[in-house]
């Protein structure tokens, strides 16, 4: 199924750079604040290239900003900022951190390697949600004018007997690179390079279907790049000692694989916060959102304590911050079902598909159009924000969700469906600059 393949990685040179200086967070994940930060980093910050600040181009030579990141990427490997492997390899990618809101350490290991571009109808890669043609034009600009990933797409298969992890990390020596990131996360990366270890891991990985964590502008955006460039003439001699690899540059990407049976999987909830609305009275969304939800007030409306109230009930059910206070909506499975019928079975029993369905679109009128334009609302991470932003008078409700389980993401993305949007939010995020891959 799933075929991956090693490649001539562009790396950071560190005789010229500090690691810590020129690597980001993935590129939709990086706020203003962070965008400014990283360019005072370092002329050579990755930023430049993913995510590069208009006002900074030279207007005489009739610059944007995908043309300036082509011209940075060849002067930085013209000046050995970045080299390039002399061998192909994978490599092997771990990162250790503390699981937010908790003291609680873990590792999620995976590696890095190119993977072969498949259409979802091929039943090989599957999605888990939608995606917009605003994201994916801009990643597209850039790819076609750098001609270069530079970030991985995060992929899960499963591998109960973690024979995968096994191959690359038993034995594995120190790291080859290590750096910290803005979240206290620890990456560390291993070259692995030797032709058996490589053959043994791409064998293991053939019956592997795949799911996109995260990526899936990125990964739909190659996809069709791939498209545009499959006349390219395919390779026709293959010679057995050969390592595997695409038939075409563009018919590949760059992916970090991770196993969803492990332990170092985290899944974080994405709150969402509803805001300028024409008008909002607490008392009457109360009123109609009891023909749906049983609603109980909550003595406590600190974001904590609401988390730890959705932590300990049973049954589909979220947290709604009002001015009027904190209430807890379970739903009413007679209720409901009418309202979800359009919606496939596996997906009618996810807390967000009853938050999207009845409260957003039916209750406060926010239809699909404008939950995807985020006209009047906000996702967020940070719950004690959220609730924040009502208690300021920022927004008019939030709702505070549980996790979706990898059991919900794997059942609805091998059937073929999609959550809601911000459905899922893995942590921590991959680096992006760890490896590049230039396709000329």
């Amino acid at each position: 199924m799933a075929s991956i393949y090693p490649f001539r990685a562009w790396r950071y040179n560190p005789s010229a750079v500090r690691l810590q200086d020129v690597v980001t967070q993935p590129y939709d994940k990086i706020s203003p604040a962070m965008q400014e930060a990283y360019y005072q980093r370092s002329p050579y910050n990755l930023v430049r290239i993913i995510l590069g600040l208009p006002e900074l181009f030279d207007a005489e030579r009739a610059e944007n900003v995908y043309s300036r990141a082509a011209r940075d990427f060849k002067a930085w490997r013209e000046q050995s900022i970045l080299v390039q492997e002399r061998d192909p390899a994978i490599f092997a990618y771990a990162q250790r951190f503390r699981v937010p809101g908790s003291d609680e350490l873990k590792e999620r290991r995976g590696f890095i390697a190119l993977g072969k571009l498949h259409e979802y109808a091929d039943q090989v890669v599957f999605r888990h949600e939608q995606t917009l043609s605003k994201p994916k034009s801009d990643r597209l600009n850039l790819l076609k004018a750098t001609r270069a990933h530079f970030g991985q797409i995060f992929m899960l298969y499963s591998d109960p007997a973690r024979s995968v992890e096994k191959i690359l990390y038993d034995g594995a020596g120190p790291a080859d690179a290590e750096v910290a990131d803005e979240y206290g996360v620890l990456h560390r990366v291993w070259r692995v390079s030797d032709p058996a270890i490589i053959r043994l891991l791409t064998s293991t990985m053939a019956d592997k279907k795949l799911i996109i964590a995260d990526g899936h502008h990125r990964y739909e955006t190659a996809l069709n790049y791939s498209k545009e460039h499959a006349a390219t003439p395919k390779r026709t001699e293959h010679n057995a000692n050969e390592l595997p690899q695409p038939a075409y540059p563009e018919a590949a990407v760059m992916m970090t694989f991770v196993n969803m049976d492990s332990e170092g999987l985290v899944i974080l909830p994405t709150h969402r916060v509803v805001h300028s609305l024409p008008s909002f009275d607490p008392a009457a969304f109360a009123r109609s959102a009891e023909q749906f939800f049983s609603i109980e007030k909550l003595p406590d409306t600190s974001a904590a304590s609401c988390i730890d109230t959705l932590r300990h009930q049973s049954g589909t059910g979220f947290v709604a911050v009002t001015r009027a206070g904190a209430f807890l909506l379970r739903s009413k499975p007679d209720a409901t079902a009418a309202a979800l019928a359009d919606l496939p079975e596996n997906q009618r029993q996810l807390d967000l598909s009853h938050l999207h369905t009845i409260i957003l679109d039916k209750l406060l009128g926010l239809d699909a159009e404008k939950v995807r334009e985020q006209t009047n609302l906000r996702y967020l991470r940070d719950a004690s924000e959220a609730v924040e932003q009502v208690h300021r008078g920022e927004a008019d409700v939030t709702f505070l969700t549980n996790p979706v389980t990898m059991e919900q993401l794997r059942e609805v993305a091998f059937a073929g469906s999609v959550m809601p949007q911000k459905s899922t939010d893995f942590f921590p995020k991959l680096l992006s600059g760890l490896t590049i891959y230039a396709l000329e």
